[in-house]
């Protein structure tokens, strides 16, 4: 892909602008030209691309529905996670192209990795956990069943199946690939197609991606669309089938929960809002500690990576009242010693402009409600800033702001609780105790992120505690994870994005967590039988096959309830007194009958957990070569009846689920495992994995 089939020729000309297309039905559509928006170079105004009104919605959600919802349910979740994994290698062999388109929206080539290849880690993640977390089947089994007679007959089980609509993902302008891959990964391994509206100011360069994605062939039909310009009234197309995925205003935010097609028809929504977030610094940190250095570097890093406008930001420097002057300076200088303004493609700049001349001039609004809130500007200051220009000519104003901090003497001034300026913006305020900062953080009505800085275990453990309900993520640095640490800024695909109250009150993100987003929780009921059947777990109670030794059978004979009975082992005190001598392990129940008779849960001396399991494998393994190519773990292991010497011990070994791995000559079957004794009492319950070849 080159920049100039991803956008069109950059051209001085706004009517030859190229018109932005939208991906709809597995075509790219020409969108009606009557009315265009034009959207321009950050840095330079230079005209980028036209945006017209979007095309056929109704038809997108309608392909999603049908033909997505086909080309993605054939698949297993193990085969979804591969196509992550290869539409995340293909973006990273067009990363220059979308780094140059990425560029003309006002980003440094650091900014545009926390975009690009933040979107592309996404892919990566989920293409990872989806193999090694979810079975590779398209239903997600639930906990353990639930047995709901006292014969066993009869029984529950939750599951997790696709939403059977479209998942209509709704984006902000300041990450256009990153916030766009952030709802897509999780939607697609769950199984349910996305409709991608980004924001108009930067839909160019997400646009761009789209088209990479599409032309790599990886896609399934309908699995991708890509709606560009107004969406106006898609809620109206949507309703229990469907998810929307929201980021953006709290107000914007509001609306759609208020709107029918959630209170009424029951489409599932994700809000992800703006937020006031907040860095504590603890009263131990002083001038000259290595947490007071690591503070600072924070704060100067969220005011501008991507000039300020992330959700993430910093918008609150709460420190103790004595350390307000030392932290506004300690900001300036490091302001004054890393930070170059000025045009993303010169050499030499570290800070671009904002997206657009619009968010420039919201956010210069928003930092003079802030002064008339109580706010003083002590670094920076509103007018034009000077700005490093690349070579070439200069077609139009860019979008630059210097940075801002501004100091509140009142600390409760409900304006810098309240405004975010969307930009290179962040506010110093005063904390009396913890309770103080505590009181302060929670000032900003839920946020998204906070940071608490603190070498000190009792300060942590107080911020923390007082903090974390209003905030969904909390980061704790000290100077042992200065270097090592993700940032306050900077989401992982691996936990909860999201936060409570003012900023949405809902979740991206998550690991696993957020495929379930896009899925439906049931409870079954019915017989074991049919509970097999319908989920692809085995349990008790449900036919079983005692014929051939499910050792002997490879992956494509194989099937769930096959098994094999054991036959009895009896126990002895040598063994237990030769168990103890050849593993140290001389734990008094074990060795000592009067102590072990006064244990509550022994009727005496009793044989070693361990030893029971060890004999198990011998009572179930067929030793000679064959399909079971390795024991790779135990899972969900308990320990039910002590056994004495003169017992005797079985073992039952079924075959509970099977899973082949798409890449590989070979699978994971987990097995059942039931130890009872001469009495038929549960000795021990486990789940035994195994790794066994296809043919």
């Amino acid at each position: 892909m080159t920049l100039e089939s991803a956008i069109g020729d950059i051209t001085p000309d706004a009517s030859a602008a190229p018109l932005l297309e939208s991906f709809i039905a597995d075509a790219w559509r020409a969108p009606d030209a009557t009315r265009t928006t034009l959207l321009q170079d950050a840095a330079t105004g230079a005209p980028v691309a036209r945006v017209g009104d979007a095309p056929d919605i109704a038809a997108a959600v309608d392909y999603a529905r049908t033909v997505g919802q086909a080309s993605l349910g054939e698949l297993p979740f193990h085969r979804r996670a591969l196509i992550l994994k290869a539409l995340a290698q293909a973006l990273t062999a067009a990363k220059d192209d979308l780094y140059a388109v990425s560029a003309q929206t006002g980003a440094t080539v650091r900014d545009s990795m926390i975009d690009v290849d933040g979107g592309i880690g996404v892919l990566f993640t989920y293409g990872s956990k989806g193999r090694r977390e979810l079975p590779n089947a398209t239903t997600l089994v639930d906990g353990p069943p639930e047995n709901l007679s006292r014969d066993g007959g009869f029984g529950g089980q939750h599951v997790w199946t696709r939403l059977p609509g479209v998942a209509f993902q709704v984006n902000a302008f300041n990450f256009p690939v990153w916030g766009m891959l952030e709802k897509f990964a999780p939607a697609f391994l769950a199984g349910v197609p996305s409709i991608v509206k980004p924001a108009t100011p930067t839909a160019y360069l997400t646009a761009a991606a789209v088209r990479v994605m599409t032309e790599s062939g990886l896609l399934p039909d309908g699995s991708l669309q890509l709606v560009v310009g107004s969406a106006h009234g898609f809620l109206d197309l949507l309703d229990a089938r469907d998810a929307v995925g929201f980021t953006g205003s709290a107000s914007t935010g509001r609306m759609l929960r208020r709107d029918d097609a959630v209170v009424v028809r029951g489409v599932s929504l994700t809000t992800e809002a703006d937020s006031v977030n907040a860095a504590i610094l603890g009263p131990d940190a002083a001038t000259g500690t290595p947490e007071f250095e690591a503070f600072v570097a924070s704060v100067v890093t969220e005011m501008t990576a991507k000039a300020g406008q992330k959700c993430t930001a910093i918008r609150r420097v709460i420190v103790p009242e004595a350390s307000v002057d030392d932290v506004i300076e300690a900001v300036r200088a490091r302001l004054a010693a890393k930070v170059v303004l000025g045009d993303p493609r010169a050499e030499g700049v570290t800070m671009g402009p904002l997206a657009s001349l619009a968010q420039r001039d919201e956010t210069i609004a928003r930092v003079r409600d802030l002064v008339s809130g109580g706010g003083e500007i002590v670094i920076g200051s509103l007018e034009e800033p000077e700005a490093v220009r690349a070579d070439g000519p200069v077609a139009g104003d860019g979008a630059f702001v210097a940075p801002v901090l501004l100091r509140f003497a009142d600390a409760s001034a409900p304006a810098v609780h309240d405004i975010e300026a969307f930009g290179p913006v962040a506010s110093v305020l005063g904390y009396r105790d913890l309770d103080d900062a505590v009181r302060l953080a929670n000032l900003g009505g839920g946020s998204l992120v906070a940071t608490v800085c603190s070498a000190d275990p009792g300060v942590v453990g107080a911020l923390v505690r007082g903090i974390s309900p209003w905030h969904g993520r909390v980061l704790v640095l000290d100077g042992s994870v200065a270097r090592s640490s993700t940032g306050h800024g900077s989401p992982v695909p691996h936990l909860v994005h999201g936060g409570p109250g003012r900023a949405g009150g809902g979740e991206e993100l998550g690991g696993i967590r957020s495929v379930l987003h896009y899925m439906r929780r049931t409870a079954l009921q019915g017989s074991p039988g049919v509970l097999t059947g319908l989920t692809g777990q085995w349990r008790a109670g449900a036919a079983a096959d005692d014929g051939t030794h499910p050792f002997r059978k490879p992956l494509a004979s194989l099937r769930v309830g096959d098994r094999v009975v054991s036959e009895p082992r009896p126990v002895t005190l040598d063994d237990i007194e030769h168990f103890a001598d050849f593993t140290g392990d001389r734990f008094y129940a074990h060795m000592d009958e009067e102590a072990a008779a006064a244990n509550p849960f022994f009727p005496g001396r009793v044989a070693h957990g361990y030893l029971l399991l060890s004999w198990a494998a011998g009572l179930f393994v067929d030793p000679d070569p064959g399909p079971v190519l390795a024991n790779y773990g135990l899972e969900n292991l308990r320990f039910v009846t002590p056994v004495s010497p003169g017992d005797e011990v079985r073992v039952t070994l079924t075959a509970k689920q099977i899973s082949p791995r798409e890449s590989e000559e070979y699978g994971e079957v987990r097995w059942d495992a039931v130890l009872v004794n001469q009495r038929d009492e549960v000795v021990a319950t486990y789940d035994v994995l195994t790794l066994v070849a296809k043919e």
